[in-house]
C-alpha cells in the first residue's frame, strides 16, 4: 500500500514513523515533510494547502490512503475534493472541520447540543466587545474565531489585559480574517487535559489520554504557543472521569454531528478543563494534537494504518486498539523568540546519538538541510519523546535526551509532566 501524509511538523513525523511500522505499508510520501521525515519517507515539494497539486499527485502515484495532519487543509475542504475524485483520505470534510475552523461555530454547537462549556458571548464589533468586557470584568478568555496556529487564545487576569488582547485581534489584525469575530468567555479554573477520539461517524474509539503544556515558560507562564510538551496517559482523567467525559461530552457531540448531517471520519480532539472533577470543553480540534500525537503514538501498539483506513471505510468497529503500559513524555525544543519572531538556520548538534533507538524518538518539527547539516527552520524545532515505566521515568529519559541536543538559542520548558508526577 502507498500512503501520502500531508504536513511537515512533529505530529506528521510521528504519524509517518508509526505508519512505517505497518506490514501493509510499502511506501510513504509526505508533503512537504521535513528533515526527520525524509529519513523514512519520500518528501514532496508540495505545500500542505496546495489541494489541487496534492490530488494530482495522489492520482498519478496511485496513493491508497492520504492522511491529513494539519488543520488548514482540512478547513479548506481537502477531504471534500479528494472524496469527489474518489480518492481515499483520512480526516473530516469541510463541514466537520468547522469545529476547529470557527470557535463561534464550536461554541454555538456546544450550546445547542448541551455540552458542558464556559459561558460566552460572540462579537463582530470591537466597541460592543469592549463594553461587554468592562461590564463583565476579569478574569476572561478572549479568542479569535478562526485558525491562529494555537496563538489566538488569551487568558486575561485583568480587564485591561482583555482589552489589549481584543485590540490585538480586532484592531491590529494580528491574525487577519481569523479575528473578524471574537469569543469572550468565562475563565474556567482547573487542570487541562486532551481527550481524543477516532471515529468513522458510527463507532467511537477513545485514544490514550494526554496533557499539553500550552504556554512558553515554566509554571504555565507567558504567551500561548502551539504546545511546548505533552505526556500520556493523563492521571487527571480517572476511570470514572473518563466515563463522564464519554457520557457528557462525546456522546452528545456525536449525536449533534449526526443531527447536523455531518459524516465525520477522523480524529476529534476535545481540549478539556477539569473543574472540581467535572469536564468542560475549552475547544475542539479536528486532527491529532501536536505535540500530543508524539507521546500517544509512541504508546500505540496497534497498526495505525489499519485504524485510519478502517475509519475512512466506516468499519472502525472491526479494529482492536491496544496500548503499551509504558508512559510517554514529549519535551518540545523551540527557537529563541518563539512564539514571536525567531531566527532560523541554527545548526543542530547531537541528533546522531538517537538513531536506531526505539524508546526515545526525536520528532522533527521545524528543521531543514543546509549544506548537509540539519538546521532550525521553525518555531517549534524538535519534540524529544521518551517511554518509561511511569511518567517520572519517561520524563527523566526525555530530559536526558534533551541534554544531548544543542543549537544556539534553544529553549524548552523544564516542568513538562510535573503535574502528573504529583498525582502518581
Amino acid at each position: 500500500m502507498k500512503v501520502l501524509v500531508i504536513g511537515g511538523g512533529g505530529r506528521e513525523h510521528a504519524i509517518v514513523w508509526k505508519l512505517s511500522q505497518s506490514s501493509r505499508v510499502d511506501r510513504i510520501f509526505c508533503a512537504p515533510g521535513n528533515t526527520g521525515i525524509a529519513e523514512i519517507a519520500e518528501c514532496l515539494d508540495i505545500k500542505a494547502d496546495d489541494i489541487d497539486s496534492l490530488l494530482n499527485f495522489a492520482k498519478y502515484e496511485g496513493i491508497d490512503l492520504t492522511v491529513v495532519g494539519p488543520e488548514v487543509p482540512l478547513t479548506a475542504g481537502i477531504v471534500d475534493t479528494f472524496v469527489k475524485a474518489e480518492r481515499r483520505i483520512f480526516g473530516p470534510d469541510k463541514s466537520g472541520a468547522r469545529l476547529e475552523g470557527s470557535k463561534v461555530f464550536a461554541k454555538d454547537f456546544m450550546r445547542k447540543y448541551g455540552l458542558p462549556t464556559a459561558e460566552y458571548k460572540t462579537f463582530t464589533s470591537y466597541h460592543h466587545a469592549e463594553e461587554y468586557i468592562r461590564l463583565k470584568g476579569a478574569p476572561l478568555v478572549i479568542k479569535a474565531d478562526g485558525l491562529a496556529a494555537g496563538k489566538g487564545v488569551f487568558v486575561c487576569e485583568t480587564s485591561d489585559e482583555a482589552i489589549d488582547s481584543l485590540k490585538l485581534i480586532m484592531k491590529e489584525n494580528a491574525f487577519g480574517n481569523a479575528g473578524s469575530k471574537v469569543v469572550v468567555e468565562q475563565c474556567l479554573k482547573g487542570e487541562e487535559a486532551s481527550f481524543m477520539i477516532l471515529t468513522d461517524s458510527k463507532t467511537v474509539v477513545p485514544l490514550a489520554t494526554s496533557q499539553d503544556h500550552k504556554t512558553i515558560f515554566d509554571g504555565d507562564k507567558g504567551p500561548n504557543t502551539g504546545g511546548m510538551g505533552a505526556y500520556s496517559p493523563a492521571p487527571v482523567i480517572t476511570n470514572s472521569l473518563h466515563s463522564r467525559i464519554m457520557k457528557t461530552v462525546i456522546d452528545p457531540m456525536m449525536k449533534g454531528l449526526k443531527r447536523e448531517g455531518i459524516n465525520y471520519r477522523g480524529v476529534i480532539y476535545a481540549g478539556l478543563m477539569i473543574c472540581e472533577g467535572k469536564p468542560y470543553v475549552l475547544e475542539f480540534n479536528c486532527r491529532f494534537g501536536d505535540p500530543e500525537a508524539q507521546p500517544i503514538l509512541m504508546r500505540l501498539e496497534s497498526d495505525l494504518f489499519d485504524m485510519l483506513k478502517a475509519a475512512t471505510e466506516g468499519r472502525l468497529k472491526d479494529v482492536q486498539v491496544t496500548w503499551k503500559d509504558d508512559s510517554a513524555v514529549c519535551v518540545v525544543i523551540s527557537s529563541k523568540g518563539y512564539p514571536g519572531t525567531y531566527e532560523k538556520g541554527k545548526v543542530i548538534k547531537g541528533l546522531d546519538e538517537f538513531k536506531g533507538k526505539r524508546n526515545t524518538m526525536i520528532f522533527h518539527g521545524g528543521t531543514s538541510l543546509k549544506k548537509e547539516r540539519i538546521v532550525t527552520s521553525g518555531g517549534r524545532v524538535l519534540g524529544v519523546t521518551a517511554l518509561g515505566k511511569d511518567i517520572q521515568t519517561a520524563k527523566q529519559n526525555a530530559y536526558k535526551a534533551v541534554e544531548k541536543i544543542h543549537f544556539d538559542g534553544m529553549h524548552y520548558r523544564k516542568d513538562i509532566a510535573d503535574k502528573a508526577i504529583k498525582r502518581e
